[in-house]
């Protein structure tokens, strides 16, 4: 049986449009609610894990590459899984859409926890000290960003409404609209990614405008690192791109569901990849053909 593909994580959005041909039933579509997410109150929790790791929902994950330490994005807040064991960094906020524009600064959307101090929805908030806190920018009490992705020029996010912003507070619709699962960009660049349950579509432009491409493999999750890509298919194959997601190799594989994906260059040739799922993160020094555990990797 295959996994799940896309969740259909947004009551707010767009109809989706019908789902391009696969060609292959080991990617037959299989549409989940996410329920829980949506207000502030007892936190809904993934398939039990490791005693040490996150059991909420994981929602995104941000990788320094100085120090390699590993944050994942959840339904209770951040936590560095670097450490043995996992520790939670500020406050308890369902961090819904979530991306890294530096090591220690951080964009996120969602939910608040108690004690959060922050409005329902939380909209656009921001964290310059590595997420222990978090400013409100823009859309409190009225955006839930699902997604979210940093460029060299802003924002761009998806709370049913496909967005970009270059200040974090005013906001541009963008040209092209469609329902958006996942968003993946670089604060170095201008290259965006998005997967859809229609296929692949990437912008040049920090997401005004974007392309189908066409030849893309059918991606859950994409990561972008100095114009290099890696992505998983819902039955976790990895893939990567030399062209910032343009044209894609087929790498290894990873066992259990992803949640999220991570990717930095070693060299001209090489990925490392990090994959989270609800149990581990796992890490691949080789383009994504072989994976060990963090932990058992240090």
């Amino acid at each position: 049986m295959s996994r799940p593909f896309f969740s259909s994580r947004f009551s707010h959005s767009p109809a989706p449009r019908s789902r391009r041909a696969s060609g292959s039933a080991a990617i037959a579509v299989v549409l989940l609610a996410l329920t829980g997410c949506a207000s502030a109150g007892p936190a809904e929790s993934a398939p039990a894990g490791a005693p040490d790791y996150p059991s909420a929902h994981i929602h995104g994950m941000s990788v320094d590459p100085g120090t390699n330490r590993v944050l994942l994005a959840t339904h209770d807040g951040l936590f560095d899984v670097s450490a043995s064991p996992a520790a939670q960094i500020g406050p308890t906020i369902d961090l819904m859409g979530f991306t890294a524009a530096a090591p220690d600064e951080f964009y996120a959307s969602g939910h608040p926890g108690p004690g959060s101090g922050l409005p329902d929805p939380v909209g656009l908030i921001r964290s310059t000290d590595g997420g222990r806190t978090w400013q409100p920018l823009s859309l409190q009490g009225e955006s839930d960003f699902h997604a979210l992705a940093a460029t060299d020029g802003g924002i761009v996010g998806f709370d049913g409404e496909l967005q970009v912003t270059g200040d974090g507070t005013d906001w541009q619709a963008a040209v092209d609209q469609f329902p958006v699962h996942h968003l993946a960009g670089s604060p170095r660049d201008s290259i965006v990614l998005a997967t859809t349950e229609d296929g692949l579509q990437r912008s040049a432009d920090g997401g005004a405008t974007w392309v189908t491409v066409g030849d893309a493999p059918l991606l859950v999750f994409t990561a972008l690192s100095e114009e290099k890509a890696a992505g998983i298919s819902p039955d976790g194959v990895i893939y990567t791109s030399s062209d910032g997601g343009v044209s894609w190799v087929v790498q290894g594989s990873v066992d259990g569901e992803a949640s999220a994906i991570a990717t930095q260059v070693i060299d001209d040739s090489t990925q490392r990849i990090w994959v989270a799922t609800h149990d581990s993160v796992q890490v691949s020094n080789d383009n994504g053909q072989t994976f060990t555990s963090l932990r058992s990797s240090r």
